[in-house]
């Protein structure tokens, strides 16, 4: 499928071409230097495999007249992380467990709870049928008490088996929405024109059913919030700065989200920016998509963009913009305990740019929402904001 150019003079994207060309120029640097262990697709049988050996290992203990464990990777602490700029945060080989016993008042539940839903992967995986995370919760309401004990199991199962969690053939609801210059065909062969707006596929994106993807966008731009995302589609951004794509995972993105923008970099290599509130919330999310997280650090090699720069909003932006103080709003103590701790993480130290921004925020003990800008015009962030950022190379 071919995309009618509607966007700015070719002139426009010299610097993101600019850009791309370094991207590209890294990535095969860093694919020669230190080739990056992706993780590859898991056959059914070998998930089954894995779930059959840690049942015998249950028998095993059985018959030794010994209580049954799960042992699990501590995915809570910073002790098992290493950092690498080409991957992100990632779990190191030797890390720290914790065991889940099966003779203890304070594990026992849960230990049954993981035997529970690992008959019910087993199950799933050997039909080659899928249920969500929601089904799971809804077979036993009352025996899993909320959707977060339920979630909270799949991740432990998926880092256990040291398998994908859409291996597992659980998925997840997605809330992420994409617009733009995209086509793909699913899976019924349904075809699929993003250039209006479209959920996010939760099966696709798990799955990995989305074929033929087809794009001529010259970058991806990530929203934070989707009020800014619906903001940006009202005020036409995708067609006047055609070719590109818009996504958004409101707010903390779901894995569907991660996976799609992690697919979208992989086939196409296109430059990814965020667009995020000046606040420690806002770059929380932002290193997600970039780095991962604390707790998904299992699976960094299938989610993170290590590529992502950050185009806004910056803090440095409301001095240079003037943007009135009213509009601003203080850094409360969570906040500012946020802030201290993303300034600690290691993927900081090779982020100058980042680290200044963040202290001029600090130092300013203020943060702001995007939506400030409008204090300068209703349509200063899609007219005047961020085409100057992407014609002229504002990002960090």
């Amino acid at each position: 499928m071919a995309f009618a150019p509607m966007g700015p003079e070719a002139s426009f994207f010299k610097v993101l071409d600019q850009h791309r060309a370094f991207l590209l120029a890294d990535l095969r640097r860093v694919g020669e230097e230190t080739p990056r262990g992706g993780t590859r697709p898991y056959f059914s049988t070998e998930v089954l495999a894995a779930i059959e050996n840690i049942i015998q290992d249950i028998i095993a203990s059985l018959a030794r007249n010994e209580a049954p464990a799960f042992t699990i990777d501590n995915r809570s602490s910073w002790e098992n992380i290493k950092f690498e700029d080409s991957v992100g945060l990632q779990m190191v080989s030797q890390c720290t467990t914790r065991k889940i016993k099966s003779d203890s008042p304070k594990s026992v539940q849960n230990f049954a709870l993981i035997l529970k839903i690992l008959s019910m992967v087993y199950k799933l995986v050997q039909s080659n049928t899928y249920a969500t995370k929601r089904d799971i919760y809804y077979t036993d309401i009352q025996l899993f008490g909320n959707q977060t004990v339920v979630d909270n199991i799949i991740n432990d199962i998926s880092c256990m088996l040291k398998v994908p969690r859409r291996s597992l053939h659980i998925l997840s609801t997605s809330k992420g929405l994409i617009a733009g210059n995209l086509s793909y065909i699913e899976e019924d062969g349904t075809r699929v024109n993003c250039t209006g707006c479209s959920t996010v596929s939760t099966t696709d994106a798990l799955t990995g059913c989305i074929k033929y993807l087809i794009t001529d966008a010259k970058f991806l731009l990530i929203v934070e919030k989707d009020a800014t995302f619906q903001r940006l589609l009202d005020d036409n951004f995708c067609s006047k700065i055609s070719p590109c794509i818009m996504v958004t995972g409101k707010g903390v993105p779901d894995l569907n989200t991660r996976l799609l923008v992690k697919k979208l970099w992989d086939l196409f290599h296109i430059p990814v920016f965020t667009l995020v509130d000046a606040d420690p919330h806002g770059i929380e999310i932002m290193c997600i998509y970039k780095y991962g997280s604390l707790s998904m650090s299992f699976e960094a090699h299938n989610l993170t963009v290590p590529a992502i720069r950050w185009l806004g909003l910056l803090p440095s932006d409301i001095k240079r913009l003037n943007i009135p103080k009213n509009t601003l709003i203080p850094l409360t103590k969570r906040d500012q305990m946020k802030l201290d701790s993303i300034l600690k993480r290691p993927y900081i130290t090779c982020q100058p740019f980042w680290r200044k921004e963040m202290e001029v925020m600090a130092d300013s003990k203020m943060k702001a929402e995007i939506q400030a800008l409008t204090f300068i015009s209703s349509d200063y962030l899609s007219k005047v904001y961020l085409p100057n950022k992407l014609k002229f190379g504002g990002w960090i």
